[in-house]
């Protein structure tokens, strides 16, 4: 699974861009192909790599068996809302083909399509022909696919509707409007719901020191803990209490030192001071959140 995490991990390491299969953009369809995911998963994913910096190139198809025309426009309403969030940057539209080794080659009746040549040749026998009864005319799509998934890329009549790129009539789509965007906004897993995941630090070992205040008459002393992280991209402090900043202090600087080191957080969660309140209460503090925002991961 490309969480967030793991794809601002990856921008780290040097990714600059990813080519992913959405191939139908239909739930339908890729649930027939077994391709193992949803048109959900896949906004979600490609928002993750968007926000780390990453390209993200969608590899497109239409023309899958039993394909009817509502779903391709209906697909077409996906790839555009993809495009309108900013989420994939670039893609391309392949017409299927039914391959022998595939698994519609190699069982074409389970995708009620019959394969109708050619006969097998003395050097290769790879691309099949194929008659898709219950599918629409695919061919006839082509060209509107191709011309509305070169204007989306410019940014360009996004908001045109989809019949525009097509010299026939085509059904209205039928996909809501706000399909993607209301898949954006599932919230994510917290951090105490995720205890076997492997904690990352993309920054360098911060610099411990402490501050007291108060001391007057009325005031009683407080110490506090500051961590400042010096960064290539900027510097911040992390304030904490006097008995945590020690210890995360110590988680800092052992991440940032020793790249191999496995430490999940239910292993940093072990050794988290005792004196120093509820573990799930520090998860959601403002010094925990701040250092998740600057580069400690979960992966």
């Amino acid at each position: 699974t490309f969480t967030p995490d793991l794809c601002r991990l990856l921008a780290a390491s040097g990714c600059i861009a990813i080519s992913g299969g959405l191939e139908v953009a239909s739930d339908r369809l890729l649930a027939l192909m077994e391709k193992g995911v949803t048109i959900a998963q896949v906004a979600r994913v490609t928002q993750g790599f968007t926000a780390a910096g990453v390209l993200v190139h969608a590899y497109l198809m239409y023309g899958f068996p039993t394909q009817t025309a509502q779903e391709t426009v209906d697909a077409l309403e996906v790839v555009r809302q993809l495009f309108e969030t900013g989420i994939v940057q670039s893609g391309y539209w392949h017409r299927f083909s039914m391959t022998a080794h595939s698994p519609v080659g190699k069982n074409p009746a389970k995708y009620q399509v019959a394969a109708i040549g050619p006969e097998p040749g003395n050097f290769a026998w790879n691309d099949l022909w194929h008659d898709d009864p219950l599918g629409t005319d695919h061919e006839t799509f082509g060209p509107g696919l191709a011309k509305s998934l070169y204007n989306y890329m410019h940014g360009v009549a996004l908001r045109e509707q989809l019949s525009f790129w097509f010299d026939f009539k085509t059904p209205r789509p039928t996909v809501p409007r706000q399909l993607i965007q209301q898949a954006l906004q599932e919230p994510d897993k917290p951090d105490f719901a995720q205890p076997n995941r492997r904690l990352f630090w993309l920054g360098n070992a911060p610099e411990l020191s402490f501050k007291t205040s108060g001391g007057s008459p009325k005031d009683q002393k407080t110490t506090r803990a500051v961590l400042t992280c010096y960064e290539q991209a900027e510097d911040f402090e992390v304030k904490t209490t006097e008995a945590i900043g020690p210890w995360l202090h110590q988680l800092l600087t052992r991440l940032s030192h020793d790249y191999d080191a496995k430490l999940l957080l239910k292993e940093a969660a072990a050794t988290f001071p005792p004196n120093a309140g509820p573990w799930e209460q520090f998860l959601q503090s403002p010094a925990w959140q701040l250092l998740r925002e600057k580069g400690l991961l979960l992966v």
